[in-house]
């Protein structure tokens, strides 16, 4: 049904090209420079079709919560009704991430990526079926359970953008120069989501002001997901191999310490490297730092989702409905800036994210506790200076913890580097995360009506000390060298050793 994937044999020698394909007599340093220049000169259309594939999906996520007010006031929807939603699509987001994750390192990626778009836009018209025929209007419960039902599915289908893609963006991104400049490749890459986000509100703003039906502002990204689904089915190739391209040679050397036991590579018995098997979820979950990364995600995560579902409602309390949208998208492009700065100073200091990772999310405390005091008298060019500073602060962490982050992890010395494990990695530290941004954003709602949205900050508050808290160990390993690193020999000294793990100078 998905095209799975069949085992082949990657030659370490020079064997018939596939089909197609002539290989040209020469050295081997000429083959190897034409297998990069062709990998290079593929690199930009994979980096784009999977960017655009998360944009489309985040496009139609976040133009749901835009509507919010519009939902409550046209459609029928209670304000409890709309926080239910929230967790209800975060929850089967959670489980989708794990299984979209197997499923991208099992089968064929892309054709996991077409189907979660395409499931994504159908469920988007499922929704304007509610709508347009009033189904609340008609019985409450049934609404409600009908609405409920159509975003418990959406979530599924939303859930193979960021694994599945991940993955892919691995496969095409593994030569030497990409993998020692990851965190800025994945930094601008992990931008896709907020790009999205940020022309949802504007494009939500534009049908308000334009007072044109609202709904319209989920008609269009239904259109565009089923299109871009249809691209990423029929117009890109999820591996180089696929289409002959020997990336064996382009990938850093393989280093380690005496203390590293690596994993032997799979070989056949004409000593061909077997491409290998994928791995199991309890397998990736023994991965070291695998399971600390997903407890802090889900933290850092919550936070997001908060901001990311209640933003523009909050905002649409101080403003008018266009304008709430426009202001909110600060936020979004604030986050653009935090992964790549996250991402190019992990790089610098030799991959400790965790590090980086840590002082943003001690910075963004402060900020937090003033919003608690001073949102609701805030004039709005203070409150969009905020909202800048607090998506740099957030989206920083989680753009790099679920793409760069995992991909250090995939070529842990345990696993052989092995590149069926990207999917699921990413797929586990997502879905832990949204597991716990699920069950967090049940309690957005009631709070709020109870004791206020100043709560909400303070909540906030505490999910980053937690969060924080949860990479604490591996932050004083990085900080201060203590410990057993994975991968490497006890470390003397801070930040002066770096860490070579599987041919690249990462700490995972």
């Amino acid at each position: 049904m998905f095209g799975k994937a069949q085992t082949t044999s990657i030659p370490t020698k020079q064997s018939p090209p596939p089909s197609g394909y002539q290989i040209v007599q020469g050295d081997a340093g000429s083959d190897t420079l034409s297998h990069k220049s062709r990998l290079k000169s593929y690199q930009w259309w994979a980096y784009t079709v999977t960017f655009g594939a998360y944009f489309m999906a985040h496009f139609s996520r976040k133009c749901y919560s835009t509507v919010k007010p519009q939902l409550k006031t046209e459609a029928g929807l209670n304000q409890d009704m709309l926080s239910e939603m929230d967790s209800v699509f975060m929850a089967t987001y959670a489980i989708g991430s794990f299984i979209s994750g197997r499923l991208g390192d099992t089968y064929r990626p892309t054709t996991i990526i077409a189907l979660g778009l395409l499931g994504s836009g159908a469920c988007l018209f499922f929704m304007l079926l509610g709508i347009w025929f009033d189904f609340e209007g008609i019985s409450a419960n049934f609404g409600n359970a009908f609405f409920l039902a159509t975003y418990f599915v959406f979530g599924f289908f939303q859930s193979s953008g960021g694994p599945v893609g991940t993955a892919i963006m691995g496969n095409w991104f593994c030569d030497a120069e990409s993998v020692k400049n990851r965190g800025m490749v994945f930094g601008t890459w992990t931008c896709h989501q907020y790009l999205g986000d940020i022309f949802a509100a504007v494009f939500t703003a534009l049908v308000l002001k334009l007072k044109i039906e609202y709904w319209w502002a989920l008609v269009i990204p239904a259109l565009c997901n089923i299109g871009w689904g249809f691209l990423c089915m029929y117009g890109l190739t999820p591996d180089p191999e696929e289409i002959g391209i020997d990336t064996a040679d382009l990938k850093p050397p393989k280093k380690t310490t005496d203390k590293v036991k690596l994993k032997p590579v799979p070989t056949d018995a004409d000593g061909h490297v077997v491409e290998a098997k994928p791995i199991g979820f309890v397998e990736a979950f023994m991965i070291p730092n695998v399971a600390g990364y997903a407890m802090a995600f889900g933290f850092f995560k919550l936070t997001n989702y908060v901001l990311f579902f209640w933003l523009p409602y909050f905002l649409s309390l101080h403003f008018d409905p266009a304008t709430a949208n426009l202001v909110s998208t600060l936020y979004s492009f604030g986050m653009m800036p935090g992964g790549i700065i996250v991402g190019k100073v992990s790089d610098l200091l030799g991959g400790r994210r965790a590090t980086v990772i840590g002082i943003f999310q001690v910075a963004l405390v402060p900020l937090l506790w003033l919003f608690a005091i001073v949102s609701e008298e805030l004039p709005m060019w203070a409150m969009m200076v905020m909202l800048c500073c607090m998506g740099i602060l957030i989206g920083g962490p989680n753009n790099i913890l679920t793409s760069a982050v995992a991909a250090d992890l995939s070529e842990h010395p345990s696993i052989a580097g092995n590149s069926k494990s990207l999917g699921t990695i990413t797929g586990i530290i997502n879905g832990s995360g949204s597991i716990t941004a699920a069950a967090g954003l049940m309690l957005v709602g009631p709070m709020t009506k109870v004791y206020g949205w100043a709560s909400v900050w303070y909540f906030m508050m505490a999910l980053t000390v937690a969060g924080t808290a949860m990479l604490s160990p591996k932050i004083k390993k990085e900080v201060y060298g203590t410990g057993e690193e994975e991968g490497s020999q006890k470390e003397s000294s801070p930040l002066l050793k770096k860490v070579v793990t599987y041919g690249q100078e990462v700490r995972v």
